[in-house]
């Protein structure tokens, strides 16, 4: 069953009615009504699209998922579509739920399409801000936004919180490169998703709150600008992060190449002082006379010419860091 209220002249009056009784409340000028939907279907909301005269094709982009976030102005009525995010703050992981609302003079429809999406948090916000509820329908409106856009703003500084602590991953003494990897890829995917969601929220706000629609009155506008700061700072917010993000995936391919860089000096230096000595005693294990031939002094010569080598390879090394 849909939820309802009933605001008259900004009183709450009634809730749960039955949808039929809608045309009955909107019938007395002072009357605002709220109703929500669960994932409906079209014939779902049949009667009260002809109730309230909403435009067919508004009602077919309320019904499918995956619309663009957007306000759609129709002759009588707006169809606004948003999304409201939540992060996971252990994993990281992002999730979202699509809400439309269809927006009249003197009535809200709100269609939800599925039940993560807290409408009971949305309820608390106009109870909590009751004095404005003789604001009608932009009030009301505006209790919404608020709840979507305080999500994208909690989302934005967990999504802050998880590249930190990245950071400190990409700097620890033997990084995992692959979980590294795994976590900068994962986090990346996450905030696609948060600014697709993000993003066109100002042009939302800014529709909403234009003169066209005399949504917005004198005591609404400071509430709708203090929610459009919100939708900046967040746009702003999501923008540095990929920003940030991008610095650490470059930082990580960076640190990696040099750390091979360092493995391969080492190795081309071992692979130089092990050379000397296999050179001298390959030298002396020719099948012909050589200086030292059979006799002890020659023994110890090629030793001390390893030795002294092979120390001296080693210590030149080291001087330039090599070894």
């Amino acid at each position: 069953m849909p939820l309802t209220r009933l605001y008259r002249n900004g009183v709450l009056e009634a809730e749960n009615f039955p949808v039929d009784d809608v045309s009955e409340h909107l019938a007395d000028p002072g009357a605002t009504v709220w109703l929500d939907f669960c994932g409906p279907s079209a014939a779902d909301l049949a009667a009260i699209a002809e109730e309230l005269g909403l435009h067919e094709i508004a009602v077919e982009g309320a019904v499918h998922q995956d619309q663009r976030a957007k306000v759609d102005c129709f002759d009588t009525h707006s169809l606004l579509t948003a999304y409201s995010v939540h992060m996971d703050g252990r994993s990281g992981a992002l999730s979202s739920c699509e809400v439309s609302a269809f927006i009249t003079d003197r009535a809200l429809v709100t269609v939800r399409k599925s039940e993560r999406f807290d409408i009971q948090a949305v309820l608390q916000r106009w109870d909590s801000s009751s004095a404005l509820a003789k604001s009608g329908v932009g009030f009301l409106v505006h209790g919404l936004l608020d709840y979507i856009v305080d999500g994208h703003f909690e989302a934005a500084q967990i999504m802050d919180e998880q590249i930190e602590a990245l950071e400190d991953l990409v700097f620890d003494e033997r990084p995992q490169h692959a979980r590294l990897q795994r976590r900068s890829l994962h986090l990346r995917k996450s905030l696609v998703h948060l600014r697709r969601a993000v993003l066109p929220m100002r042009e939302v706000v800014s529709t909403l709150t234009g003169r066209d629609l005399a949504l917005v009155d004198d005591a609404l506008t400071p509430y709708y600008q203090d929610v459009y700061d919100h939708v900046l700072r967040a746009s702003e917010w999501t923008e540095s992060l990929r920003d940030l993000i991008t610095t650490i995936r470059e930082t990580q391919l960076n640190l990696q190449s040099f750390q091979l860089n360092t493995i391969m000096k080492k190795v081309t230096g071992w692979a130089a002082i092990i050379a000397v000595p296999t050179a001298i005693t390959g030298f002396y294990g020719q099948n012909v006379p050589y200086p030292g031939f059979q006799s002890g002094w020659g023994f110890w010569a090629s030793t001390a010419a390893i030795l002294l080598i092979s120390g001296a390879l080693y210590l030149s090394f080291r001087k330039r860091d090599w070894l």
